[in-house]
């Protein structure tokens, strides 16, 4: 389907003087405002539209900087800028004559006082103005499975695509040779020489790499990305890179504080992307983050805006990833990942020589290289919509993500291309605070078995007895090591409450004569 023009014709037929633009007579400031908003809502300037109640006009960004690596930040050519009282001013000058009476004359040129234009404004009610729901740089599928390729606004989506000069028309209906060069292309040559760790990496790759641009079909919550690499210059900021420099993309330092992890999800949030990169973390992260684990999980995203106690509410429809050496995970984070490893298995990975494409990081900077890679992404996405979109029905159970799964399983079981997924189990060992509570439990039900225990006699059990330790070492302390106190650990039990730790789980009740907890372990018997 095919974009609108960007021009209609208004509900009113605006007088036309000799300059060729509408003419606009106001009158005192009652008047004035009535007519200037009459002629925005009829879209007097063009390129305006509606978003969150606001008007706002879709503009080209002068003088942007072409990303010069992968790791750095990607903007979208084209912006959204929201209509104040100067900007407007400015806009009506230069698409419309406002006449009015100045030093005592009439019809003559002015410029409405900034009053008029704050009053006009302060209205939330647009009904004239298309809906703008999102800025991309990609084509995208409609939700209703075609491919939104026409640059400018489309009304079925609300989407406004970005131009690219350097992408030429992809065809509805993709041959077999065009589909078969397409899966050549990205398989032998784009991502053929990646170190990938286990036969789960390239697949899981892919389809991160797809997601932002079926998403609006799919309306699927995607998990949270994690490229991870044995060693540095594995080539895991290329991966992300390659995902950002397509869709756009915002590039982040990871932060432990869960406050400044918050700020920055609600700033980056409210600018156009597709992608959102926290890059390089450091060596051995534990990324174990009730925010983040929140974020992925929640269609909108609601928080203070900044400065104010004003809420917002946005929607979260970004792909969200984080890229480091021999990373870990810890929480709810653990069920909310999905893992691509690389491992290059030699002593200086960036050494490496002989690659399909040389200098791919250098290569995927060329906007023709770009458009290459999406085109034959586009290609065999279409391939596999043409076909119905088929869904894979035996990937790994991902609660909230279950239906991602089932989505890019079926694009990539599609091309038949294994192993998505299939490295679940093996990424479960990667949950260090999951495998720390398995091993306490595991010395629990060897030294106590079913026997129930209050708080203060765990404790005390957790004591080294004549210089030997019956715990090796797994029974929970402060973060420096030091013995918890009967209330800290009984409030960390509180939090493992019938959560299973591989085949062993924690139970509680409370005892009536002592109004206290009691605990104890299961252990699952087939």
């Amino acid at each position: 389907m095919a974009s609108t023009p960007e021009t209609a014709s208004p509900p009113h037929m605006w007088p036309v003087g000799h300059s060729g633009r509408p003419i606009l007579r106001v009158d005192e400031d009652p008047d004035a405002i009535r007519v200037l908003t009459a002629a925005l809502n009829d879209r007097i300037i063009p390129g305006t539209y509606v978003s969150d109640g606001a008007p706002v006009v879709v503009e080209e960004i002068s003088g942007a900087i072409a990303p010069t690596a992968a790791d750095q930040n990607v903007a979208l050519p084209i912006t959204a800028s929201v209509l104040k009282p100067p900007l407007l001013s400015g806009l009506l000058a230069e698409h419309a004559d406002v006449l009015g009476v100045k030093n005592g004359r009439p019809d003559t040129e002015i410029t409405p006082p900034r009053p008029v234009l704050s009053a006009v404004l302060a209205r939330r009610s647009w009904p004239g103005l298309p809906v703008l729901r999102r800025i991309i740089s990609t084509p995208v599928l409609r939700p209703d499975g075609t491919l939104l390729q026409n640059p400018g606004y489309d009304p079925v989506t609300g989407f406004y695509l970005a131009a690219n000069n350097h992408l030429a028309p992809v065809p509805d209906h993709p041959t077999p040779q065009e589909v078969e060069q397409a899966r050549e292309f990205l398989l032998d040559r784009f991502l053929r020489d990646f170190p990938w760790r286990t036969k789960a990496d390239l697949p899981n790759y892919l389809a991160l790499l797809v997601t932002p641009l079926i998403r609006p079909m799919t309306e699927a919550l995607a998990p949270f990305g994690l490229i991870d690499a044995s060693m540095p210059g594995s080539g895991k900021t290329i991966l992300t890179g390659c995902v950002g420099l397509l869709v756009g993309q915002s590039v982040q330092t990871f932060t432990d504080s869960e406050e400044e992890l918050r700020k920055v999800i609600t700033t980056v949030l409210g600018e156009p992307g597709g992608v959102i990169v926290f890059d390089n973390l450091k060596e051995g992260t534990m990324v174990n983050s009730a925010v983040l684990a929140r974020l992925v999980t929640e269609r909108n995203w609601s928080d203070r805006r900044m400065g104010t106690n004003a809420a917002i509410n946005v929607v979260n429809d970004r792909l969200w990833l984080a890229t480091g050496n021999n990373l870990r995970v810890g929480g709810d984070m653990a069920s909310r990942s999905v893992w691509v490893r690389l491992d290059p298995n030699c002593p200086r990975p960036e050494a490496r020589t002989g690659f399909t494409i040389p200098n791919l990081d250098s290569w995927i900077l060329d906007p023709a290289n770009r458009a290459t890679v999406l085109r034959h992404l586009l290609i065999m996405i279409l391939d596999w919509t043409n076909r119905g979109a088929p869904i894979a029905t035996n990937v790994p159970q991902m609660r909230q993500f279950t239906a991602w799964a089932k989505h890019l399983g079926g694009f990539l079981e599609h091309h038949q291309i294994g192993g998505f997924l299939t490295n679940a189990d093996e990424n479960r060992e990667l949950d260090e605070e999951d495998g720390q509570w398995r091993e306490f439990l595991n010395a629990w039900d060897d030294i106590h078995g079913d026997a129930r225990l209050t708080s203060q006699q765990l404790r005390q059990s957790g004591e080294p007895t004549a210089g030997t330790d019956p715990w090796a070492g797994t029974f929970p302390t402060t973060p420096s090591g030091k013995p918890l106190t009967t209330m800290s650990l009984g409030w960390k039990l509180r939090g493992q409450i019938d959560r299973w730790h591989g085949d062993v789980v924690l139970r509680s009740a409370t005892d009536s004569h002592r109004n206290s907890k009691l605990w104890w372990v299961e252990r699952h018997t087939a």
